[in-house]
């Protein structure tokens, strides 16, 4: 399994959440990049290189906000990938308000930097139903959204659910966690062990 993380990570706040899923059975790798350096379809790139040095021949991934778009990037251009499923954690599928409201200043822009480019803002390629993909949004409305303005609800805080759902998706839940509380959330790991083993959520 992979694990991706978001914007302004390196790994770090996935810790938690990596150790829960190895304690479930899973064998887990950290994804690092650069979020707001490289855009997301550069980062998928270099996600493919790691891809290529992992000889399991069943491959999960398991994405954090930002790093669900850099996944979708990687299924588009690498659409060969080995059998496995997706779970997306509280990311902005369709676009980001968010982003789009930072990004209206210059000092926001240079916050997100080039996480915009077919990112945050949308514009990242569509899901073609090769793999299943599970969607985990939040309905606990805490955390870094607070201080942004038309944020959609019901949100996690950062992301509106309406906001997680993508077509072609084959499952979507709305758990009561924040966009960064999801990480440390057992019943996320629960429903992600869920989707993984069965391709769909306990609901």
């Amino acid at each position: 399994m992979l694990l991706v993380h978001g914007i302004w990570a390196n790994g770090l706040d996935m810790v938690l959440l990596k150790t829960r899923l190895e304690r479930a059975g899973f064998a887990t790798r950290m994804f690092t990049y650069p979020s707001v350096r490289t855009p997301p379809c550069d980062n998928a790139h270099n996600l493919q290189r790691l891809v290529g040095r992992i000889k399991s021949p069943v491959l999960h991934f398991v994405c954090h906000s930002l790093g669900g778009l850099i996944v979708r990037h990687l299924f588009h251009h690498y659409p060969e990938q080995r059998p496995g499923r997706v779970v997306t954690l509280g990311t902005p599928h369709t676009t980001s308000t968010a982003a789009r409201q930072l990004s209206r200043l210059s000092t926001g822009r240079w916050l997100l930097g080039h996480s915009l480019e077919e990112g945050l803002l949308g514009g990242a390629p569509p899901w073609h139903n090769s793999h299943d993909l599970g969607v985990v949004a939040g309905r606990l409305r805490l955390g870094f959204g607070l201080f942004v303005p038309g944020i959609p609800q019901p949100s996690d805080g950062t992301v509106a659910v309406a906001e997680t759902r993508l077509e072609g998706m084959a499952d979507h839940i709305v758990l009561p966690v924040s966009h960064f509380g999801m990480l440390l959330s057992r019943q996320v790991v629960s429903q992600t062990r869920h989707f993984l083993e069965h391709g769909r959520f306990r609901h």
